[in-house]
């Protein structure tokens, strides 16, 4: 597996390199033989001394983009609580039925046609004249708990769903994450606009 290292706010040593490097082979057995790791590290990330240091690792295996994040009080430690999460979110990847994938797809094709022939419904019956006006037929509310938006991805998996609507723990803000055709995943951040901006 080809690994890419950066490391911020210190100088990388060949010891660590070899470490990390150690750390990540135990992804290979489970990863695309043309997988790619990019490990970002950072050093004195937060002032808490057990998470003074941050990892960061994406990783690219037949084009499912994966990512997780840990801190610790060392880089080794950090890298350890997010290989862990990276290896959970790579075999959760592979068992994932593609019938998931295709179940979406057809349901869209469902949908387009349906509103290509003027129905409304699975049974096939043309709306009624006075049903033209879009209206919303059901609401759901629940409790945004904060979250990663690798956490959100994985919580996505779990439900089997396109998109996923999350609590942004960064930014506190709503953001959307969602399965892209090409196997990865994209992220909707919503942006204010600011009055006398058009759109």
């Amino acid at each position: 597996m080809k690994t890419t290292v950066t490391a911020r706010n210190f100088e990388l040593t060949d010891a660590l390199r070899g470490q990390i490097e150690r750390k990540l082979h135990r992804l290979e057995r489970i990863a695309h033989a043309d997988a790619h790791a990019e490990v970002e590290l950072i050093a004195n990330a937060s002032r808490a001394a057990e998470s003074a240091n941050t990892a960061e690792v994406t990783l690219v295996s037949n084009g499912s983009v994966m990512r997780s994040v840990g801190a610790g009080p060392t880089m080794v430690a950090a890298l350890d609580g997010l290989i862990d999460k990276l290896t959970r979110q790579m075999v959760r990847a592979r068992e994932r039925p593609r019938r998931v994938r295709e179940r979406h797809s057809d349901e869209g094709r469902e949908v387009l046609a349906r509103a290509a022939t003027g129905t409304t419904d699975a049974g096939g019956e043309a709306p009624a004249a006075s049903d033209t006006r879009p209206s919303v037929v059901k609401v759901k509310r629940y409790d945004m708990v904060p979250m990663f938006e690798e956490d959100a991805i994985l919580r996505m998996e779990e439900l089997g769903h396109a998109f996923f609507v999350f609590l942004n723990a960064e930014t506190d803000g709503i953001c959307v994450v969602y399965r892209q055709g090409a196997g990865g995943y994209g992220m909707i951040e919503p942006v204010m606009a600011r009055a006398g901006q058009g759109g």
